[in-house]
C-alpha cells in the first residue's frame, strides 16, 4: 500500500484581482502563513477548514475528503476513513501551533461538501465529510465562527488568514468535468493509501 501525507501546496502566484500574493490548494494539500495573502481552492464534494489565531492572524485551509470506507466501519470512530480526516486536520492545526497561534485564539470557517460526486453509492460523500468537520471541531473546541456546507453546487473560497475574511463564490455553470474528475482521481488514491503517519495536537 502507498502511503498518503498532506502536502503544503507549492503554487504560489501574485493574485491581480485581490493585489496580493496567493496559495492554490488541491485535493490533499494545505498551506498556512503570517502574511497578508490569499489562499484559494475550489471545492466540491471535498471540505476545507480555513483555521486562524485570531489574534496574531497566523492562518490556513487544508482541502480534504474522507476515503469511501467499507459499509460495516461507516459507523466506527477509529474506521480508517475517520483516521485520515483526523490526520487531515491535526497537520494544519499543528502546523499553526508550531508557528505561534494559540489554542485557546484559533476559529475556524467551513465550507464544501457540496453534492457533486455522482459515482459514490454509499452515503453521499459531501454528506460524511460536512458531518466529519463539524463533529471535529466541536470535540477539539475550536469555534466555528461561519460555515457554506453541503448544497449542490462546487465552490470556489478565497481566505485571508491575516483578516478572516472569506469569500465564496458559487460555481452554478460549471461546464466542465474537471473538478469532478480530479476529486474522483483523489478518492481513489484515498482507496489504497494508508494515513501518512500518527500526530497528535499539543
Amino acid at each position: 500500500m502507498s502511503m498518503l501525507q498532506e502536502e503544503v501546496s507549492t503554487t504560489l502566484y501574485f493574485d491581480r484581482t485581490f493585489d496580493c500574493n496567493a496559495a492554490k490548494i488541491s485535493p490533499g494539500e494545505y498551506y498556512y502563513t503570517d502574511q497578508d495573502m490569499v489562499i484559494v481552492t475550489v471545492l466540491g464534494s471535498c471540505v476545507s477548514a480555513c483555521i486562524r489565531d485570531s489574534v496574531t492572524g497566523i492562518g490556513g485551509m487544508n482541502h480534504f475528503m474522507l476515503p469511501d470506507s467499507a459499509a460495516a466501519d461507516k459507523d466506527s470512530p477509529v474506521s480508517e476513513s475517520m483516521r485520515y480526516g483526523t490526520y487531515a486536520m491535526e497537520v494544519l492545526i499543528n502546523q499553526l501551533l508550531r508557528n505561534g497561534a494559540r489554542r485557546e485564539n484559533l476559529e475556524a470557517k467551513i465550507f464544501g461538501g457540496g453534492n457533486v460526486l455522482k459515482s459514490f453509492t454509499t452515503m453521499n460523500v459531501g454528506d460524511r465529510n460536512a458531518i466529519f468537520v463539524r463533529k471535529f471541531l466541536k470535540e477539539e473546541r475550536i469555534r466555528v465562527i461561519s460555515e457554506d456546507l453541503l448544497d449542490i453546487y462546487p465552490r470556489k473560497v478565497y481566505y485571508f488568514p491575516k483578516t478572516g475574511r472569506v469569500l465564496v463564490k458559487k460555481l452554478k455553470n460549471m461546464h466542465n468535468d474537471t473538478l469532478v474528475q480530479r476529486e474522483e482521481a483523489y478518492a481513489s488514491k484515498l482507496k489504497v493509501a494508508d494515513v501518512g503517519g500518527e500526530i497528535d495536537l499539543f
